[in-house]
């Protein structure tokens, strides 16, 4: 894939003021700008993120290449212009126009696509569309560009769920989705199995989340629990949970460590949890079991 620029640097290509950003507010994975821009004929170079481009004061006629070919339609209030991430465009208007671009990363469309569709997503491409008329889109951009000029409570979370939902309509209107080869849509495969099963028999004495080990297989926590279930029987915690109390098992019949010892090293609190855990799991506390062999 050709090399991308980030979208704060944008005006170097395509010069206008800055109106509005929320660069400072602390939001991930979104980034939102606005501009008024004179007539011009621009290159916008391949982007690092998807934009969105929501059209607000005057109306002019656009043209822009894509792909080879050019486009035209006269843009104004209500239009909105989707490009996909790294593809090189050109744009002619004449007339001043001010624009709020939304980017979305490519790791956030990816992600929420590969929970709608329960499964792993190598790539997102949004379709080419130099004027789409939909309110669903200028309304979400206009929310965030409120949010961007007023901060609120809670508006880093307030800002992601908008996001989130924008991407879902964007999946489902405008968006294709490239699937890795042979991949399952239900369960990990073989080799997912294999690899996040050593992570845990690794990392066994030390605080595991549910992120580390979905990253791991590289997905989402929903996605990886769903699959994980669906792959051992059981949700992740319970597993990790299972293979501690197996590893205390073979410690303890070693008869060589002290049961404070072994609660360290299956990843316990301390020894009165290995106890609690251990009882619940087989009827007998580590004292009584090691005193049975």
């Amino acid at each position: 894939m050709q090399d991308t620029v980030s979208p704060d640097r944008l005006p170097e290509w395509v010069p206008g003021d800055l109106l509005l950003h929320g660069d400072d507010r602390g939001w991930r994975r979104v980034g939102l700008r606005r501009y008024h821009y004179l007539g011009q004929d621009s290159v916008v170079p391949a982007l690092s993120d998807f934009m969105l481009v929501s059209y607000g004061k005057g109306v002019t006629p656009m043209q822009r290449r894509f792909g080879g070919r050019w486009t035209t339609d006269t843009l104004g209030p209500g239009a909105v212009s989707l490009l996909t991430r790294a593809q090189r465009a050109e744009w002619r208007w004449s007339e001043p126009i001010t624009v709020t671009h939304l980017y979305l990363a490519p790791g956030l469309l990816a992600e929420v696509a590969g929970e709608a569709m329960d499964c792993h997503v190598r790539e997102v491409e949004l379709a080419d569309v130099l004027r789409a008329d939909d309110p669903v889109m200028t309304g979400v951009i206009d929310a965030i560009a409120q949010e961007a000029g007023q901060q609120g409570i809670g508006g880093t979370l307030y800002v992601e769920s908008l996001s989130r939902a924008l991407c879902v309509h964007i999946l489902r209107r405008y968006a294709s989705v490239v699937l890795p080869a042979g991949v399952s849509s239900h369960r990990l495969s073989p080799a997912e199995m294999r690899r996040i099963g050593d992570y845990i028999e690794d990392h066994l004495s030390e605080p595991m989340t549910l992120g580390d080990m979905a990253t791991q297989v590289g997905m989402t926590t929903d996605l990886f629990s769903r699959r994980f279930r669906k792959s051992f029987g059981m949700p992740p915690y319970r597993h990790v949970m299972m293979r501690r109390v197996e590893r205390a098992r073979r410690l303890l019949a070693g008869g060589h460590l002290a049961v404070k010892e072994i609660a360290a090293l299956c990843g316990f609190a301390d020894q009165a949890h290995l106890t609690r855990v251990y009882m619940r799991e087989t009827g007998m506390t580590p004292a009584a079991f090691r005193k049975s062999g």
